[in-house]
């Protein structure tokens, strides 16, 4: 069985992993083949191997939306697998170092410096991804999205409806370090609100509220609730 170190040593099978990471849905063989050119028996091939090391789930759906006679056979698809530990070599322990550092912390103060810690590590990741900002709350949750697939987390949309929204994540960046310590999911809180303020326009990160419920969940992905205080929501030009 493949190890997941085996896996993102091999830089093919890395390009692999990052294109799935990069796209909302789950990928298939034909998906990847037209991607990246390649044959589709060598794509499927790669497509297994990372399953194989538990980086995807492979699964089957129909995608033309018919059924019954003449739907056709479902097609193979692979969905990213929940990371739920960060892949080190070797293992450097940072989520016990992070979590005696915030230990340390005075304890009338503690979710508060979270949060901004982590609004200031949400901005460094829009910078970093260069996100741009957008007119309406639909649009911006999908160019958050996209910018988080461009750095290797996958993320997408799942529901947008007035001023509320949830954004599903199999691989947040910070979801490991959660797991390990759920008392820091202020830190992931202040993450994603400073990610979708940079991208909606007029919107500062106090007006974002965000809920993170089932990040130490091991077996599915993760849902991140957002809320806009204080805000009319109207038509999307953007779309």
């Amino acid at each position: 069985m493949m190890h997941r170190l085996d896996a993102v040593g091999d830089r093919e099978l890395r390009e692999t992993l990052l294109f799935a990471r990069s796209r909302p849905q789950p990928v298939t063989a034909d998906d990847l083949a037209a991607a990246q050119r390649l044959h589709r028996n060598v794509a499927r091939g790669r497509l297994e191997r990372l399953a194989e090391a538990g980086l995807l789930i492979a699964s089957f759906e129909r995608r033309t939306g018919r059924t019954g006679p003449g739907a056709g056979r479902p097609a193979k698809t692979y969905r990213v697998a929940p990371e739920l530990t960060a892949i080190e070599f070797p293992e450097r322990r940072y989520e016990q170092l992070i979590g005696l550092l915030v230990a340390a912390l005075p304890d009338r103060r503690r979710r508060e410096r979270l949060h901004e810690t982590g609004v200031a590590f949400g901005r460094a990741l829009a910078r970093e991804a260069q996100l741009r900002s957008a007119r309406t709350f639909r649009t911006a949750l999908g160019r958050v999205c996209g910018a988080l697939g461009g750095l290797g987390y996958q993320a997408s949309v799942a529901e947008v409806s007035g001023e509320r929204a949830v954004i599903m994540t199999a691989t947040c960046p910070l979801r490991p370090l959660v797991r390990a310590h759920p008392g820091l999911a202020a830190l992931d809180r202040g993450m994603w609100a400073a990610l979708v303020a940079r991208a909606l326009e007029g919107i500062d990160v106090d007006q974002i509220v965000c809920e993170t419920p089932a990040c130490d969940r091991d077996d599915a992905d993760c849902p991140v609730l957002l809320m806009i205080r204080n805000r009319l929501t109207g038509h999307d030009p953007d779309a």
